[in-house]
């Protein structure tokens, strides 16, 4: 099973091609800068160097259409057609509280996705965008939506609740919602596999740091805490985003610089953290080497970016009452030595301490005290690959379950003349849809619980599954 992995940004998509049968990359890249004629797509096949290409990208069909014939390129290429492509993951930021695991895409999780625009408004519709343009470039490829919020769903109301009036959270979800849930969730389970042990059984810290970056506390394999909330901007003290500041900041900073709500947002987001701090950037490396050279400011940011982690994992050492393993990862998290021989400094009252020299090699374990202390490499794709291949063949089970001729032919007998001419409808609104989107389209319409293994009987009979490759072009066209 070969999976498409893509990350829809405003103006960029990253993307990789997974062979799931021993998650191999087979080709990952970026296309960026899209909606300009100075775009470009960075490609690099597995095995063999990057390839760069510059042209006029200007949507992001026209993005995807590009990687899909990269993909398939006769000299570059690692598939030969489309068709190869068994499945699509998507990472989707913000499922606010609709969604709480992975999802197979359909017209209703679409919907379900608009509505949470509310929440990322400067995600979610990009996202949206790439789930759209593989419907068209990819008909009848199934799609799975794995949502960065997900992982915290489990996080309890004392945890989530902020202390505002509650009508706010009734009429306007104001709560915690969590960030960075896929990579959290990839490491902790990672985690428990260096240590051995089952993760229900485990007690886990996990630091997702690099431009954006976010604490987990996980317990017995469930987030029930974590440093983001309503929106990525509050917790820790982040490339260019504040963290956590007393809110009344936000009026008096408006009232006295004469702000409005767009240009603190933007301070905020953009101009605060360590590039606000430092005045000159917000990448680590070029603020621990101004501090080895003696810059006091740089080293001061570095200094509080740093006592922010160490609070936090203090903090979640209660929430959880004690803690097996604390794990380091993310870009900062799994190169920056210094950051987390600061951050762990003064822990080993908790049974916390590093061997330096590991450290200094980005180890995978770089403990020496009781509790573990592990750097661990994220990888976001192949979770999303991992979830889009579970749902997948999870769906080909469930339509290839075998169904009693009794139980059959019972659901046959309510499937009346209207349900029939329904379907017909559906069906030639998309001839391609996949049998799952079909049958969840046909029952919302006709306010029933028809199965696919009905669904599927229907088309038999009809003859509509057997409908020449032409006559299915020409009425796909007729429909746009």
């Amino acid at each position: 099973m070969k999976v498409l992995v893509l990350n829809s940004g405003s103006s960029s998509i990253k993307f990789q091609l997974f062979n799931m049968v021993d998650e191999e990359v087979l080709a990952k890249g970026i296309v960026e800068r899209i909606g300009s004629s100075e775009a470009s797509i960075t490609y690099q096949p597995r095995g063999s160097h990057k390839i760069v290409e510059t042209r006029e990208i200007l949507s992001h069909d026209a993005a995807i259409s590009l990687v899909l014939a990269t993909l398939m390129h006769p000299q570059h290429g690692v598939i030969k057609d489309k068709s190869e492509i068994a499945g699509i993951g998507h990472r989707l930021v913000h499922g606010g509280e609709e969604f709480t695991g992975s999802v197979l895409i359909t017209e209703e999780v679409k919907a379900g996705v608009r509505r949470c625009i509310q929440f990322a408004p400067l995600h979610n519709p990009h996202n949206l965008k790439g789930v759209e343009a593989c419907e068209q470039l990819l008909k009848g490829v199934p799609q799975v939506g794995v949502f960065d919020t997900a992982f915290h769903h489990t996080i309890p109301p004392v945890a989530y609740m902020y202390g505002l009036p509650y009508a706010l959270y009734k009429k306007l979800g104001i709560r915690r919602y969590g960030f960075h849930g896929t990579s959290h969730m990839y490491v902790a389970h990672q985690a428990a596999q260096v240590l051995g042990k089952p993760i229900e059984k485990l007690k886990l810290i996990t630091c997702h740091l690099g431009n954006g970056s976010s604490i987990a506390a996980v317990l017995h394999g469930k987030s029930v805490d974590t440093s983001m909330g309503f929106t990525p901007l509050e917790g820790l003290v982040m490339g260019t985003r504040c963290g956590d500041i007393d809110p009344a900041l936000v009026s008096y900073i408006m009232e006295r610089e004469k702000l409005d709500t767009r240009q603190i947002d933007n301070l905020m987001n953009k101009s605060s953290g360590m590039l606000g701090l430092t005045e000159t950037t917000n990448d680590m490396r070029e603020i621990e080497a101004e501090a080895a050279r003696g810059s006091e400011r740089h080293r001061l940011a570095l200094e509080i970016f740093c006592y922010r982690v160490r609070k936090y994992i203090g903090a979640y050492i209660a929430v959880l009452g004690g803690v097996d393993a604390i794990v380091f990862t993310g870009g900062i998290g799994e190169n920056s030595s210094d950051v987390r021989r600061t951050a762990l400094a003064n822990l080993h009252v908790l049974g916390i301490d590093i061997d330096e020299e590991k450290n200094a090699q980005n180890a995978l374990d770089i403990s020496k005290g009781k509790v573990k202390v592990l750097v661990i490499k994220t990888n976001e794709e192949l979770a999303i690959a991992r979830d889009t291949k579970r749902i997948l063949e999870s769906l080909a089970a469930e339509v290839e379950k075998p169904v009693a001729e009794e139980v059959l032919q019972k659901e046959l007998a309510a499937f009346t003349p209207d349900d029939r001419a329904e379907l017909v409808l559906l069906w030639s609104e998309n001839p391609r849809a996949p049998l799952y989107e079909l049958t969840a389209k046909l029952n919302k319409r006709i306010g029933k619980h028809i199965s696919m293994h009905v669904v599927r009987h229907e088309l038999q009979r009809l003859g509509l599954d057997r409908v020449s490759e032409q006559k299915l072009e020409a009425l796909a066209s007729r429909s746009k």
